[in-house]
C-alpha cells in the first residue's frame, strides 16, 4: 500500500511548526513523532518506522518541535516545557481536521522527544492514548512520570548502557502498562544492521494493542 505524504503547518505559541503527515486510508490512530536533538521530519530513522506504522494502517506525523534558529540553542533545546506545550499543540490541531478528529492519538519519541512525549502525556491524558520511546530520555521528565496513563514502551539499545540506566529509573517511575525492551548489541542511534526495523516493530505492535478510540482510561499494569 502506497501512502501519500503531505507537508503541514501547524500555528503554536508565537510559532508555525513544519511536519509531514501520511494518513492512509481508514487510519486507525494517529502517531505523532518528537524527535531528538540534532534530528528532524526529514530523519531516515523516523522515515522508516512512519512507513512500518503506516502499512499497519496508522497516520503519522512526522513533525519539527523546533524551528531553524531554535535548534542551534542548546537552552531551548532542552526545554521541555516547550516541547511538550507543541506537541500539545499538534495533538490539538489534529483534534480539529476533520479527516483526523476522530483517530485516537499516539507519541513516538527518541532522545530528548521522548522526555517531552512523556510530559505531554501526562497533561493531556484523555487524547494521548500510547506512548513509544526509542533511545529516549525520560529521565528529563522524572517529576512527570507519575502522572502518564498512557501505556508506554521503552525501547533501549543493549549497548546504549547510560541511556539503559536512565529508563530503567523511569520504568520504576512510571504507574500504567509500562514496558522496558532491550535490543541486544544495539547503540544509541540503533545504527546497527536490523535494529531499526526490530524498533518499528516493536512500536507498531505496542499502537495497534493500545490504541483505542476513547485513550486514557486504562489498568495500571506493568508487563
Amino acid at each position: 500500500m502506497v501512502v501519500a505524504e503531505q507537508t503541514v503547518g501547524i500555528k503554536g505559541p508565537g510559532v508555525r511548526l513544519e511536519g509531514i503527515l501520511r494518513a492512509p486510508p481508514k487510519s486507525r490512530g494517529l502517531v505523532i513523532f518528537a524527535h531528538g536533538s540534532g534530528s528532524s521530519r526529514h530523519s531516515p530513522r523516523n522515515a522508516l518506522v512512519a512507513e512500518v506504522l503506516g502499512k499497519a494502517g496508522l497516520a503519522t506525523l512526522r513533525l519539527d518541535l523546533l524551528t531553524a534558529d531554535e535548534e542551534i540553542d542548546s537552552r531551548i533545546v532542552f526545554d521541555l516545557e516547550r516541547l511538550a506545550e507543541r506537541l500539545n499543540c499538534a495533538s490539538a490541531w489534529a483534534a480539529a481536521d476533520p479527516e483526523l478528529e476522530d483517530l485516537p492519538v499516539g507519541l513516538f519519541g527518541a532522545s530528548t522527544g521522548a522526555g517531552a512525549a512523556l510530559m505531554a502525556a501526562a497533561r493531556d491524558p484523555r487524547r494521548v492514548g500510547a506512548v513509544v520511546s526509542r533511545g529516549g530520555r525520560p529521565d528529563l521528565a522524572l517529576a512527570e512520570l507519575p502522572r502518564v496513563l498512557a501505556p508506554t514502551l521503552l525501547i533501549v539499545g543493549g549497548d546504549d548502557h547510560e541511556v539503559l540506566e536512565l529508563n530503567r529509573m523511569a520504568y520504576e517511575r512510571l504507574p500504567c502498562h509500562a514496558r522496558l525492551e532491550v535490543v541486544p548489541g544495539a547503540t544509541h542511534l540503533f545504527h546497527e544492521p536490523g535494529a531499526m526495523e526490530e524498533v518499528a516493530s516493536m512500536a507498531r505492535d505496542w499502537f495497534l494493542r493500545f490504541l483505542r478510540p476513547f485513550p486514557g482510561e486504562s489498568t495500571c499494569a506493568k508487563t
